[in-house]
C-alpha cells in the first residue's frame, strides 16, 4: 500500500532556523513542526498531530534522531507508535528506515545503538560541565561570560528605542531573546557612569535630528549588519 510522505521537523526555540532539517527531508506531502525543547513529548503538539494524522503505508522522515527524541527509550517509543500504524519512518542523516515488516532489522539494530551512544555522550558532555562548573566555583574563578560585549548591548539598547522589536535586535546579534533580555538587565545595574544611559538616546536624537544619513546606521548597527528598513528609516 502506498501512502503519503510527512515529515517531522523540530527546533529547540523560536528564534533557530528549520531550513536545513526541511532540506534533508526534501519534498513531502504534509509537514510537522514544533519549536520547542524534545525533552518533554507532551508539549510537542506537531508530534502528537503527526501520530495521529499518519495511516497505513505512509512514509515519516525525520532529518536525525535526536529530532524525533533526546531520550532513547523515548526514541523507541514513538517509532513503535508509528510503525505499529503500518508506518516506514526514516531518519535522513542516519540513514536508517524502520518498519514493523522486519524488511530492515539492520537498521532496527542500528537505531538502537545510535540513539544509546548519542544519549550516553550527551550525558558524559553534561556531567563534564557540571564538574567544570563546581571546580571553577570551588576556585572562585566561574564567572559566566555574557553572551553580549558591552558595545553590542549599547547598540541593541539604542535599536530598542528606535522602534525595532527585541526579536529582531536578537536575531541581529545572532543571540535568543532570552540572552538580550539577560545581558539588558545587567546593564540596568546602578552605575557611575553615565555613558551608558545617554548613548542611546544622543544616538537617537541624532537619527530624529538633521543628521538621518547612512554613518548613523554604521555607528548604531553591528559592523556588516544591514537591515534595509532601519535605512529607509534614516534616508526617509
Amino acid at each position: 500500500m502506498v501512502g503519503q510522505t510527512v515529515a517531522y521537523v523540530r527546533v529547540s526555540s523560536a528564534e533557530q532556523n528549520m531550513d536545513r532539517q526541511l532540506e534533508a527531508v526534501g519534498e513531502c506531502d504534509r509537514i510537522f513542526q514544533n519549536k520547542i525543547s524534545g525533552s518533554s513529548r507532551a508539549k510537542r503538539t506537531g508530534l502528537t498531530e503527526l501520530i495521529g494524522y499518519v495511516r497505513e503505508g505512509d512514509l515519516v522522515k525525520v532529518a536525525s534522531m535526536d529530532r524525533l527524541s533526546r531520550d532513547t527509550r523515548d526514541l523507541y517509543v514513538i517509532v513503535d507508535m508509528l510503525t505499529d500504524k503500518g508506518c516506514a519512518v526514516q531518519f535522513v542523516s542516519e540513514r536508517i528506515t524502520v518498519d514493523k515488516s522486519g524488511t530492515s532489522p539492520v537498521d532496527g539494530l542500528m537505531l538502537g545503538i545510535r540513539a544509546a551512544f548519542a544519549e550516553f555522550e550527551r550525558r558524559r558532555i553534561k556531567e563534564r560541565q557540571a564538574e567544570g562548573i563546581a571546580l571553577a566555583k570551588t576556585r572562585g574563578t566561574y564567572v559566566q561570560a555574557p553572551k553580549l560585549s558591552d558595545t553590542n548591548v549599547e547598540q541593541s539598547k539604542a535599536m530598542i528605542e528606535m522602534g525595532i522589536p527585541k526579536a529582531e535586535v536578537a536575531r541581529t546579534f545572532g543571540v535568543s531573546r532570552q540572552t538580550l533580555y539577560t545581558s539588558l538587565s545587567r546593564t540596568e545595574q546602578p552605575s557611575t557612569g553615565h555613558r551608558n544611559k545617554r548613548e542611546p538616546r544622543r544616538l537617537l536624537e541624532r537619527a530624529r535630528g538633521r543628521e538621518r544619513h547612512e554613518s548613523v546606521v554604521r555607528e548604531v548597527l553591528p559592523r556588516g549588519t544591514t537591515l534595509p528598513a532601519l535605512e529607509e528609516f534614516y534616508l526617509s
